[in-house]
């Protein structure tokens, strides 16, 4: 049995081709890898058979002789590994080019996208603030890298031979640890480690995954925690403004001995009224007033809904035995308190506050037992 034959049986794919680029040898393995019986193929250009970008004089030139090409597919294109001999003769001319070569698609396909993923992984170490490590099932570093472990102020690698449960055994989220090494994932709260304010997400690790237990990826949210305790701390100076000024904004004032003025300013809503109302009876039960006087001179417009909760707030200051009093009523307020259709009979009404001032000294007056 002569090499031609042998080369037939082959478990690669073997082509001939002549100085022409004509295809004079074709077989068993390039029939099943390409479709194509040997006797359609013998005779025919190799870039009619299988073309390629560039076509296939580069089998002839000095220089590599292995490549990867790209044949045109069914659904996807073919990458057709392959590495070729120049025949010559006894001049040393070339009489013809033996390739050989095997469909490696599934094998490039799969070695470039771990050349994509390595390359993403290296970016993601050198642009963000991250830190990549993992841990065997004791604990111990196998790796450890990436900007945020240099923003901390060492070096790539820093802890690998070390045990986390001894560098961390002070600070950090050891239980995190604990429960991703059962096979939990965890998504750990910020901590502080390293003087600065860290996150971690804790990656439970298949059982072949070159000794790694768990995987973790630590985020530098430094800056973030930092603005987040900032805004905070606006929030609540806002709200203690806000309290201050809804205070200074609806003022209880003892003007005489057992009478009380609320003046009212501003936009009233039912909300606001909700804690005026809460304000005014805990004050009226505290000093036992006998007169509460709602000053509305400073109130253009109100809702029925409001108007609703003062007439509420009058009738709840009756039943702590004290007297509510309406001054200061603008025109459109009195509309909506018609519009109501509330009975004010039993509600002392007075255009000015020194008018309601007056009818209270006026009533403790006759309240006060005659001298004998």
């Amino acid at each position: 049995m002569d090499e031609r034959t042998l080369l037939q049986d082959a478990p690669l794919v073997v082509i001939d081709v002549d100085p022409a680029l004509r295809v004079s040898g074709w077989n068993r393995r390039a029939e099943q890898t390409f479709k194509t019986p040997r006797a359609a193929a013998v005779g025919r250009p190799l870039g009619e058979l299988l073309p390629v970008s560039g076509g296939w004089g580069a089998l002839f030139e000095d220089g590599a002789n292995t490549r990867v090409w790209e044949l045109p597919g069914a659904s996807e294109p073919m990458l057709f590994e392959s590495w070729w001999q120049v025949n010559r003769g006894a001049d040393h001319r070339p009489e013809s080019v033996t390739l050989y070569g095997h469909d490696a698609t599934a094998r490039v396909v799969t070695e470039r996208r771990a050349l994509l993923e390595s390359q993403m992984l290296q970016a993601i170490k050198e642009y963000l603030d991250v830190a990549l490590w993992a841990i065997d099932r004791r604990g111990t570093f196998l790796y450890q890298d990436g900007k945020g472990v240099r923003t901390a102020g060492m070096t790539s690698h820093h802890f690998v031979g070390q045990n986390i449960f001894d560098v961390y055994k002070s600070g950090g989220d050891l239980d995190g640890v604990r429960r991703a090494l059962h096979g939990e994932p965890i998504s750990g709260l910020p901590a502080e480690v390293h003087g600065m304010h860290w996150q971690t997400w804790y990656i439970p690790m298949p059982p072949n995954a070159a000794d790694a237990a768990v995987v973790g990826i630590t985020l530098d949210v430094t800056e973030a925690r930092r603005s987040e305790l900032e805004l905070r701390a606006k929030l609540e100076l806002i709200e203690r403004q806000q309290e201050v000024i809804r205070e200074l904004s609806t003022p209880i004032i003892e003007v005489w001995d057992g009478v009380l003025t609320l003046p009212i300013v501003g936009l009233v809503d039912s909300v606001r009224t909700a804690e005026i109302m809460d304000n005014l009876l805990t004050t009226v039960a505290r000093t036992r007033a006998r007169f509460a006087i709602l000053d509305l001179t400073g109130v253009e417009v109100v809702d029925t809904g409001t108007a609703g909760h003062l007439i509420g707030m009058i009738q709840a200051i009756r039943l702590l035995g004290a007297e509510g009093i309406l001054t200061g009523i603008h025109p459109t307020i009195a509309q909506t308190i018609v519009a109501l259709g509330v009975d004010l009979a039993r509600v002392a009404v007075f255009a000015k506050l020194r008018d309601a001032l007056k009818h209270c000294i006026v009533q403790m007056g006759q309240r006060k037992p005659q001298a004998k």
